[in-house]
């Protein structure tokens, strides 16, 4: 009877654990940012704001078929920040992020070049952390701002 008491006891508290700590132990978060390039200058300056409410998507691709294996969505938050939670290992793929819709009217033409991401999805890299960065993207704004000028004086790109 103490047998089958430990062996119930077992299956009831270590088995949920174990299978739990699998399921997490094989997911990937993924996260990254957006903004909106207020001077249009191509890169994130101290004039540069989040956008809240971006929808980002993220699509792999396999490498030797390049057939779409794996796509979802998402939207920022009050921080244009994103996260992705990747159920399995996408070792085998080319996985991408990209800009797919502002929600800014006045900042929502993606910037070529920093619009999308490449990121890698795997764990067969070295990386003792679950979590992947993507690096940010963004939107140029429709109209640059006044302060530009000085603002790209500071970065040294301005031509007086």
């Amino acid at each position: 009877m103490a047998k089958l008491l430990l062996v119930v006891l077992f299956a009831v508290c270590v088995v949920p654990s174990i299978v739990t700590a699998h399921i997490a132990g094989d997911s990937l978060l993924l996260q990254g940012s957006t903004y909106c390039d207020a001077c249009r200058c191509g890169y994130e300056t101290s004039a540069s704001k989040p956008v809240a409410g971006a929808v980002v998507g993220l699509e792999c691709r396999s490498r030797t078929t390049s057939e779409l294996t794996y796509s979802d969505e998402t939207v920022t938050d009050s921080a244009g920040k994103y996260k992705f939670l990747v159920q399995s290992d996408r070792g085998d793929d080319f996985c991408d992020v990209f800009l797919s819709k502002s929600s800014d009217p006045e900042c929502s033409e993606p910037n070529v070049g920093r619009d999308r991401a490449r990121v890698i999805l795997t764990r067969n890299n070295g990386m003792d952390s679950n979590t992947r960065f993507a690096n940010a993207m963004g939107f140029l704004a429709n109209t640059p701002l006044a302060s530009c000028q000085e603002i790209l004086k500071q970065y040294q790109e301005s031509e007086d």
